[in-house]
């Protein structure tokens, strides 16, 4: 498949784009900063780069052009902490996104969450509680992000967008793949998952599509 990711230069979208040439998928990297991908990366022929802003509704099209699915690994960055912006930024930039994939008739959309986007079949869980809480309470506008994203994509993907949210718990830099998907206090997930798995969950969905318009919880067995 021809692939549009976004996030491409942080750690899970790093671990994205070589688990997605591995099974030789052609990549369209979307990013702000292209000098911090590796130029193991940029020198493949398989890919393209794009630099442009998330909200640049022209150029993220032109990007969109020709692909079939929309594999995104964005999210507040770790070291921003508590600095993350108020204005919940990622949030208005997937309204852009949505919107562009709908003008150029792109249908699948599979992105980062985390477990602070509550969903119907989650259960009571006292280790996801004190997680989700801790976020909410030491980086406040990056919880409020978080949770605007998850409403942003299931309000705004109502048309004919498949979309599926990989909700994570804690990552890890381990090298494992095994994964389990579920639902937060089901008795098989967990509260940690290596960067790796997360990569391999999404492309095996992008494949067999079991998720579409849901949002599993992803950890490691």
């Amino acid at each position: 498949m021809h692939l549009l990711i976004l996030g491409a230069t942080g750690p899970c979208g790093l671990r994205l784009i070589e688990q997605a040439l591995a099974l030789n998928h052609s990549l369209v990297l979307y990013v702000r900063s292209p000098q911090k991908l590796p130029e193991t990366i940029t020198a493949n022929p398989a890919v393209s780069v794009f630099e442009g802003q998330l909200t640049d509704a022209g150029r993220l099209g032109e990007a969109l052009l020709g692909v079939h699915a929309v594999l995104s690994a964005l999210g507040p960055a770790v070291k921003n902490g508590p600095f993350h912006p108020r204005n919940t930024p990622l949030a208005h930039a997937y309204s852009v996104i949505i919107d562009t994939m709908k003008k150029h008739d792109v249908k699948r959309l599979i992105l980062l969450g985390t477990a602070s986007m509550k969903d119907e079949h989650d259960k009571f869980s006292v280790q996801f509680a004190v997680l989700v809480s801790g976020v909410a309470l030491f980086a406040h506008n990056a919880y409020k992000d978080v949770v605007a994203i998850g409403q942003t994509v299931r309000s705004e993907g109502t048309y004919d967008l498949i979309w599926t949210i990989a909700r994570v718990p804690l990552l890890t830099d381990k090298s494992e793949k095994d994964y389990v998907a579920g639902y937060v206090g089901d008795g098989k997930t967990g509260t940690k998952l290596s960067r790796t798995a997360f990569a391999a969950f999404i492309l095996k969905e992008l494949e067999v599509n079991e998720w579409c318009r849901k949002a599993p919880l992803i950890s490691s067995p």
